[in-house]
């Protein structure tokens, strides 16, 4: 096993352990919930937004390890940035996973999340990575719903092949 590929199992281990910002938000403005129909996967996301800038976010929910981990980094990741910033993560968190930003190649802000690229090669776990990125996106929106069904049926086939 690789060295990326050991640390990617521990932090997605940890981070599914020992979720951060796992728990309602109470004065939250903005909620969203998340569901993958693929696997079940369900999550609602707080989001306190003040001034354009994401004061503070949470999450709640159930699913896979990655969805949790996901989930769980990305409260860390956007938590304090505008929403400007918030957008700008969650359009390169989309294109890698989806494989469409070459992490190591393009200039990005991704940072630790670039973790999650390896779920580019399995379509079925793309949309376990993207649901709480979605949902997030929902959430500073003012969308009160957000899904993986439609990312595409490129994505679908491949999961329903697996």
């Amino acid at each position: 096993m690789s060295e990326l590929s050991e640390l990617y199992q521990q932090v997605i281990l940890d981070h599914n352990k020992k979720p951060r910002n796992f728990q309602k938000l109470e004065g939250a403005n903005r909620v969203s919930e998340g569901f993958n129909p693929l696997c079940g996967d369900q999550l609602t996301v707080y989001m306190l937004m003040d001034e354009g800038v994401v004061r503070d976010l949470s999450f709640v929910g159930t699913g896979c390890a990655i969805s949790k981990a996901a989930a769980s980094m990305m409260t860390q990741a956007v938590k304090g940035k505008t929403r400007e910033e918030a957008q700008v993560l969650f359009d390169e968190f989309h294109r890698m996973v989806t494989g469409e930003l070459d992490e190591e190649a393009e200039e990005n802000h991704l940072g630790r999340l670039t973790i999650f690229a390896g779920v580019r090669d399995y379509p079925a776990r793309v949309k376990c990575a993207s649901l709480p990125w979605h949902t997030m996106h929902a959430a500073l929106e003012g969308e009160e719903t957000a899904t993986t069904e439609n990312l595409g049926p490129d994505l679908t086939q491949a999961a329903v092949s697996e």
